[in-house]
This record gives structure tokens, sequence and C-alpha cells, in this order.
């Protein structure tokens, strides 16, 4: 039996209207389809061969796109809900809209692509990938983030950030570019890094407010070396003019000591 007919056999027949393969893209119609159904459909199709799918009328639908292991693709048109990508490890989501609460929670690997904005913890313990946001994301974004082997999680984002950007960060790459500010503006939040014991915040421009236990500090060559790719990644994504994002002012924000509580314990 061929793949595509294989998939379609195994679909409940409450859903096979929503269903529909057009030039090797897989669709599926979300609208007022439960989560659960929704990821058991995803999953299906992906596990069978899907080069890439298409998600629409995506309205909080919470979950998509977690645990699954496959590099292909899936776009998702709407407002997907908690836990985008969470523990995923290898797909590329592209959401054209706004991503909810805790997208890429404890992602291993793979890329996330928000056209819009995205809510809090977006990145909560990640250990790697990258999550690309074009616009703001909400608090607590980066919340212990670590690296885990040769994995360096990366957060890109295009606009600015709410409280408690990298708190507790242990590894990883935060890059604020600040777009949606005007000139001279700086971003709101406060306590940023607070906590953070590992890894490296980046801004573009002088944007951010230390929080304690955190210092900035020049880029240096291998920093720009890094800014550059990622600058290049987020502009290709978003349609950005690179020279012009590039051509800013970059500082790095890195932790005074990788114990920054070692005097609240007893050892």
């Amino acid at each position: 039996m061929l793949e595509q007919e294989k998939i379609f056999a195994e679909i409940d027949v409450n859903y096979l209207s929503r269903v529909k393969m057009e030039k090797n893209v897989w669709k599926i119609d979300a609208e007022g389809m439960h989560y659960k159904e929704l990821n058991n459909l995803l999953r299906l199709i992906s596990s069978n061969g899907a080069e890439r799918i298409e998600i629409h009328n995506v309205c909080g639908q919470r979950y998509i796109g977690t645990d699954l292991e496959t590099d292909k693709q899936i776009d998702i048109y709407g407002t997907p809900g908690n836990d985008l990508g969470a523990f995923m490890n290898g797909p590329r989501i592209v959401v054209h809209g706004n991503a909810q609460d805790g997208c890429g929670n404890t992602m291993n690997d793979g890329q996330i692509v928000v056209h819009g904005q995205a809510g809090d913890i977006t990145g909560h313990s990640m250990r790697g990938g990258k999550i690309f946001v074009r616009d703001d994301v909400g608090y607590r974004v980066g919340i212990h983030m670590k690296e885990y082997q040769r994995k360096v999680p990366t957060i890109v984002i295009g606009g600015t950030a709410g409280d408690f950007l990298a708190e507790y960060m242990a590894g990883g790459v935060v890059l604020v570019l600040g777009l949606t500010l005007a000139a001279g503006e700086q971003c709101s939040a406060r306590f940023v890094g607070t906590g953070m014991h590992g890894g490296v915040i980046y801004e573009r421009g002088d944007i951010l407010e230390l929080g304690k236990g955190t210092k900035i500090m020049k880029v240096s060559k291998r920093d720009l070396h890094v800014i550059e790719g990622l600058v290049r990644e987020f502009c290709e994504y978003f349609g950005v003019d690179y020279e012009r994002v590039v051509n800013g002012t970059f500082h790095k924000i890195v932790p005074l000591s990788k114990r920054p509580y070692e005097n609240l314990y007893s050892h």
C-alpha cells in the first residue's frame, strides 16, 4: 500500500474531510478540533513519511509538535496554544501568527520560527535548537536554559522581552534586537539575568537594564561571528534588511559568578 493510502486508511473517519494532500504537502484543517485529536493526526502523518505538513485554522490547540522526532517542516496558520514544540527533537515549525506561552518548553533540537509575538516562558529549560521570534516576547523567556553536550540552545527576539529575561540561565544564547523600540527607547524588562550562572545575552544597542549578578562587556570577534550568523538567519526568515540590523552596536551580558547562590546553602 502506498504511504499516502496507508495514512488515509488510518485516519479516524470523522477527520477524513479535514485532511488533503496537494503538491506533496499534507494539509490539515484544525478548526474546532480538540488538541488531542489534532496531535494524534499530526503524529500519524509525520511518522509515515510526510515531508511537509500545513495546519490551518489553528486556534489555541496545545502541545502541537510536542515530542516529535523528525526533521520535517510543519507550517501553522493561526495561533497555537501553550507548549508548542515542547520536548521537540528535530522538526522545523513555522508559525504564521503569534504563539502562546511555553513555546519550545524543554526543547532538545529543531527550530521554531514565529511570524509575530510569543508569550511567557518561551524557551523554558531549552537544551538545544533555535527559536526565532519576529516581534516581542513575554515574561521569563529563556528561564533555566542550559547547554547539553554539544547543543547550544538559542533564542533570537526581534523586539523586546518582559521581566526576568534569561532568569537562572545556565547556558545558551539569547539575542535581543529591539527592532520594535523607538530610537533611544529602552526595553522595560526588569531583573534581566537574575540568578544567571552561564550562557550569554546579546543586546543590540543599550536597551536592557542589567539584573543583579550580571555585568555588561564588549563583544569579541567570536561573539560578532555568532551574532552575525543569527542576525542573517533572522533577516532571511522575516524579510528584514540585514545590513540595517547588523550595523548596530552590540553588547553582551554575562553572569558575575557561576555560583550566585553558594552563600545561601551549607556545604
